[in-house]
């Protein structure tokens, strides 16, 4: 049975990890600890957990300055707050002097606990994507999620990292290795280019199962880094088989299919496909419902590639 864990258990058990390594990790937290799981770095070390209440724009603001004083912020909301209530004093007091800030946007895309739509962030790779300075990474399962933690804590300089909120398959290898801005291949195949992001890369996967059925073969590309892109690998997938479909729990309008249609427009013009949010917002209701009305399965991935084919 294919091990199940949730995005923000590994974020918050590998933050715990992180901490009992490196003493100048410090989480702040904008009254969201049991949803984004940074109650268990409160648990842990209490003198290192800063509970900002429901004030998101101060809460950046203070982690900018104890990025000042030499410590690592974590700093922990939904995608939604991250990514646009807080967003001014991101861009003036994080961004700008390029401060040691990691930004973690929790409960990102439709799947989002019946939250509804304020709450549904589908906006937030565009916005970290067009902010200078800013790493953005969306990790495909938990143990990604593990390993990317290492990787920005490592890395000096602001990273958003993008979490999904349910309990998802784990699909990457346990000698996994993740390196900021590397893309990864999960599939080889001749007749057409998926490229994921996030979990989606999970529908990526599947797709590509169904569409072996049918005798077709899909070279599958995980894309965890939005910011800094690898363009070459993205090249190189859409060289090889000359079709690319995108997929994403995001706006296509920036964010993955933004960034590969604008990559490949300027260096492989080749048709393209993009699964995701079509300039829309959404709404609440469950899961499964959520992502058949707005396109969002692995049987929509398979009908772009029957189409683009």
């Amino acid at each position: 049975m294919t091990e199940m864990i949730s995005q923000r258990d590994a974020y918050g058990k590998a933050l715990v990890e992180l901490g009992g390594l490196n003493s100048g990790i410090v989480a702040l937290d904008g009254d969201l600890a049991p949803s984004t799981k940074t109650d268990l770095f409160a648990d842990a070390y209490p003198d290192r957990f800063f509970q900002m209440g429901i004030a998101e724009q101060n809460m950046f603001g203070v982690a900018a300055g104890l990025a000042a004083l030499g410590l690592i912020p974590f700093a922990a909301t939904f995608a939604c707050f991250t990514a646009k209530r807080a967003l001014d004093q991101i861009r003036i007091v994080i961004a700008q002097p390029r401060l040691n800030v990691k930004m973690i946007g929790a409960y990102s895309g439709i799947l989002t606990g019946k939250t509804g739509k304020t709450h549904q962030s589908v906006e937030d790779i565009t916005i970290f994507r067009a902010m200078p300075h800013v790493v953005t990474i969306a990790p495909v399962d938990g143990l990604e999620v593990h390993r990317a933690m290492h990787s920005i804590v490592d890395y000096q300089g602001p990273v958003y990292l993008r979490l999904t909120r349910d309990p998802c398959p784990v699909v990457m290898p346990e000698n996994y290795r993740f390196v900021i801005g590397q893309a990864v291949v999960l599939r080889e195949g001749d007749d057409v280019t998926i490229i994921g992001t996030g979990q989606k890369t999970q529908d990526c996967l599947e797709a590509a199962h169904l569409l072996a059925e049918e005798g077709v073969e899909a070279f599958v590309l995980h894309v965890p880094t939005l910011k800094p892109l690898d363009d070459e690998a993205i090249v190189q997938a859409a060289t090889h088989t000359g079709r690319v479909v995108t997929v994403e729990d995001h706006s296509v309008i920036g964010g993955l299919g933004g960034a590969v249609a604008e990559l490949l427009g300027e260096r492989h013009p080749l048709p393209i496909r993009r699964i995701g949010w079509q300039d829309t917002f959404g709404e609440s209701g469950p899961n499964q419902a959520l992502l058949e009305k707005y396109g969002l399965t692995a049987q929509h991935v398979v009908q772009a590639v029957r189409d683009i084919l």
